[in-house]
């Protein structure tokens, strides 16, 4: 598993409701979408910075999703250009289940 997130700093703080606004409006395409365990939309605690992060089957589906394409649709959405990590999952607790 491959996790992978995407960072958004604002030079003002985001409001939340904007950005859950986001989230409802953004989820349903990634609903079912192949290889995509989990994402969650978040907001830093000082309200500076949107966070997404995605829990991928393999770091080739995560990497084929963050198209050059992509990152411009997603800049033009938050307004700010995304830093996106890749990072190796060595152990995931899921407790959704029970």
């Amino acid at each position: 598993m491959i996790g992978v997130l995407v960072t958004f700093t604002q030079t003002d703080k985001v409001d939340r409701s904007s950005l859950a606004k986001i989230a409802d409006e953004l989820r349903v395409p990634f609903e079912g979408m192949a290889g995509l365990r989990f994402k969650s939309f978040m907001l830093d605690e000082d309200g500076f910075q949107a966070k997404n992060f995605y829990v991928w089957d393999d770091e080739e589906k995560s990497r084929s999703f963050f198209t050059e394409e992509l990152v411009d649709k997603v800049t033009g959405i938050y307004g700010a250009p995304p830093k996106i990590e890749y990072l190796e999952i060595v152990g995931f607790v899921d407790n959704s289940g029970t």
